[in-house]
């Protein structure tokens, strides 16, 4: 490309025996460096996968974003969370596999709700089969690769064992399980004629920007469809394809025994080999010219056309909203970059404030920030101080801390006050400029018509707030973002006061620092467990010794440990 011409200052190159061998060394590059102009399959995204350590005594099903090269074994990625969660869900009220943690199950002295209600058989306090656990492990491994009729077929194979030797609670949950099978498998659409598993790819691009959807067909029916959408993509259909490839399945995706592509690629013979390696299992890399097949990749070129004028239709509809709001707010230039603070605290104690960013009208969780007002009484000074913080980090050149196009804090005309005092302390370079900051307040009082009264904005050196009209776009992005930054704000302030009650409990015992206070929680569990344990048995923590466990089991004795809220069995 002219532009890559342009900005190369050097080439360096790897020989390598086969294309194989090149390939991979390409797979461990691109993850190294993520270069700029390489596709990337995330799109800037970590998508959920479900993950399943087979190696542990007990395995669980858990939800993830990283894939890790640990011997587990992995299914998806789940391009939407809720589908993700859903199956996890079904798994775990049909298949009865353990859903407490590691650590939670090496210190938990009692079966929990999810035995009592027949869901799990609490291999934490009870000894079970590991036979019977295994096969458990499978069935929930054939369910989540999609071999639907397997599973059902061996179900009701053991269904009927059980109910020969009058089992018939195990045959009654086996039942339940094949039902949920079966309703999973109607909801899937037939549409292959081949009983294989298959993912077709297809992609519909203008100019740079592309969608690719990956169609997944397991035993003919379609069980899955994952859309994915770049920009800034001036590479040859073919390279572009085969890149996506490459990372989709290094992702950790189920490789399965048929892969359909639109166009041949060029390295297809390399990536055959790898994927062969990858499933355990040959791997067929077709083209399709003509028939079912043909249709199949037809279909996921039509979902791709389809996902990209969607998403272009959408990024018209936030250009329109955040137009809209620049118009409102009487702002020079539209807020892409919009960030909201808010204050948390109880009776002045605990005081902390929520930083939320909002990028093209969607929230930003990776740039979320908490503050822990360290002077302030108020909300006014608390404002002041958290601002004032913020635009230092922005003074400084601070990496993630760049001025946005839009400040919004929670309150009135004294939060704004306090916010714009600030900006004005802060003495920002005249190269940064000068952030706008409006203030969002909330009206709870009802007029004598008994009808709430709208929201207001308070613009700065403006006496009269601007009052936000019901069913408006702007009023739908301020609130939500303010509801955001409110419910942040809220989670942490919680967070602290439940750490604040372990830690203030524990740490008027003598002799017991911040290790042993880990170690004892981690060993024990609960402060009434804690409150409750002999010598002996505080003894047996590691990390404490003699002195240790008589001080804390004489403190517990003397009573002088008040009762506290978070007292509890809760680990």
């Amino acid at each position: 490309m002219p532009l890559l011409a342009r900005l190369l200052g050097d080439i360096e190159t790897f020989v390598t025996h086969n294309e194989k061998e090149a390939l991979l060394l390409e797979n461990n590059l691109i993850k190294k460096h993520t270069p700029r102009f390489n596709v990337r399959m995330r799109d800037d995204k970590s998508f959920l996968v479900l993950r399943l350590d087979t190696r542990a005594p007990y395995p669980r099903l858990e939800v993830t974003r990283r894939i890790r090269d640990d011997g587990a074994r992995y299914f998806g990625p789940y391009h939407l969370a809720s589908s993700c969660r859903e199956t996890l869900r079904l798994v775990n009220r049909y298949f009865h596999l353990r859903t407490c943690t590691d650590r939670v199950m090496k210190t938990r002295k009692r079966a929990c709700l999810q035995y009592q209600i027949g869901r799990c058989p609490a291999p934490c306090v009870i000894e079970v089969d590991a036979a019977d656990y295994g096969q458990q492990v499978e069935d929930v491994t054939l369910f989540l690769r999609g071999n639907g009729s397997a599973l059902v077929q061996t179900l009701s194979q053991r269904m009927a064992a059980a109910a020969e030797r009058l089992d018939f609670e195990a045959a009654a949950q086996l039942r339940d399980q094949i039902g949920a099978v079966e309703r999973t498998l109607q909801r899937q659409e037939v549409v292959g004629r081949d009983l294989v598993d298959q993912d077709v790819f297809a992609y519909y691009r203008e100019g740079d920007a592309v969608d690719v959807v990956v169609l997944q067909l397991r035993e003919g029916k379609l069980v899955g469809r994952q859309p994915f959408s770049f920009s800034g993509q001036e590479f040859p259909d073919e390279e572009l394809l085969s890149s996506f490839i490459n990372q989709y399945y290094d992702a950790g995706a189920m490789v399965p025994q048929q892969v359909l592509v639109p166009l041949d690629l060029e390295d297809s013979e390399a990536k055959i080999q790898w994927l062969a390696e990858r499933a355990g299992h040959k791997v067929e890399l077709l083209v399709p010219k003509r028939g079912h097949k043909r249709q199949l990749v037809q279909l996921a070129a039509h979902n791709a056309r389809s996902n990209f004028l969607t998403r272009r239709q959408r990024n018209a509809d936030v250009d329109e909203a955040l137009a809209k709001l620049q118009r409102r707010l009487r702002l020079t230039t539209v807020p892409r970059h919009i960030e909201c603070y808010d204050i948390s605290q109880l009776q002045g104690t605990q005081v902390v404030a929520s930083m939320v960013v909002m990028r093209d009208a969607q929230p930003d969780p990776t740039s979320y920030r908490h503050f822990r007002v360290q002077t302030a009484v108020d909300d006014f000074a608390s404002i002041y101080e958290v601002l004032a913080r913020r635009l230092r980090r922005a003074r400084l050149g601070s990496s993630g801390w760049e001025l946005p196009d839009l400040i919004v804090v929670d309150g009135g005309k004294g939060q704004l006050s306090s916010a714009l005092a600030a900006v004005k302390d802060a003495a920002l370079p005249e190269e940064l400029g000068t952030p706008v900051i409006v203030a969002l307040a909330k009206e709870r009082d009802e007029n004598a018509a008994g009808e709430e009264r709208p929201e207001r904005v308070f613009l700065p050196h403006v006496k009269d707030p601007i009052r936000l009209r019901h069913n408006t776009a702007e009023l739908y992005l301020l609130t939500r973002l303010r509801d955001e930054a409110h419910r942040f704000a809220i989670t942490h302030h919680r967070q602290l006061r439940r750490r604040q009650t372990l830690r203030s409990t524990l740490d008027d015992v003598p002799g017991v620092g911040p290790k042993r206070k880990a170690q004892l929680l981690r060993s024990l569990g609960s402060l009434r467990r804690i409150r409750g344990a002999t010598t002996e048995e505080l003894r047996a923590v590691p990390g404490m010794t003699q002195r240790a466990a008589e001080a804390v089991a004489d403190y517990f004795r003397a009573g002088d440990m008040p009762a506290t809220k978070g007292d509890g069995d809760e680990s």
